[in-house]
């Protein structure tokens, strides 16, 4: 070996050294790199997805009613489709959560544990460390929910239909507000994810209103 070819050895042997002493360790950098990324989420963001948890989870509660309350072929199939879809978007929007290290609400869990509870909260509410207003737009009352629980058969139907038109078009405003927002719902998953409710919610409602319009349910009892 040339004694300058030894000497450029070495040289960058001492360079390395170098970087690495002036260099972090590898786990303190990875957790300087996270600190330094922006949040890929806003404010905006947060609400939507925490309130819309709360607000799927009355309907779910609501739809799940249809069997025991004697609801009609055609109303028990809806009610099944909207609790079947809004569970799974509840799901989705506790992972995006998680997934941020944000807290996800579940209040079907909590109801399930302490019914009691389910229509006699206050308007703002501590959960999971958040304050959570407990009826977000077209979100039926306690007494209103009292009311479709104590229902059967024709009136149950009516009741339902006329209850989750308010409450879709409630989720529909929410989707607004959250695209209103600079910089709400720009996220690619929650871009999509709210898209999509718009648009699955809004068919939801021309079935529930052809069902009013073409039976007898549209008729007060």
């Amino acid at each position: 070996m040339t004694s300058a070819v030894w000497r450029h050895r070495r040289a960058l042997t001492s360079a390395l050294a170098v970087i690495a002493l002036c260099s972090p360790p590898a786990g303190r950098l990875a957790a300087q790199v996270a600190a330094n990324r922006k949040p890929d989420y806003t404010p905006a963001d947060v609400t939507f997805m925490q309130g819309m948890i709360w607000h799927h989870a009355q309907a779910v509660v609501m739809s799940d009613w249809a069997p025991t309350h004697g609801a009609r072929t055609e109303v028990a199939i809806l009610c099944k489709k909207i609790a079947l879809s809004q569970r799974d978007e509840i799901d989705v929007m506790q992972h995006w959560l998680h997934d941020r290290g944000l807290a996800a609400p579940d209040p079907l869990r909590m109801w399930a544990q302490h019914p009691d509870m389910a229509w006699q909260m206050p308007p703002d509410t501590m959960a999971n460390g958040m304050v959570m207003p407990m009826r977000m737009a077209g979100m039926l009352s306690p007494e209103q929910m009292h009311q479709l629980e104590a229902a059967h058969d024709t009136t149950f139907d009516r009741l339902y239909l006329q209850y989750m038109i308010g409450h879709h078009q409630g989720a529909l405003d929410m989707v607004k507000k959250l695209f209103d927002t600079p910089g709400g719902g720009q996220e690619a998953v929650l871009f999509g994810f709210a898209t999509d409710i718009d648009a699955g919610q809004r068919a939801q409602i021309a079935r529930m209103q052809a069902l009013l319009t073409n039976s007898p349910l549209g008729q007060d009892q």
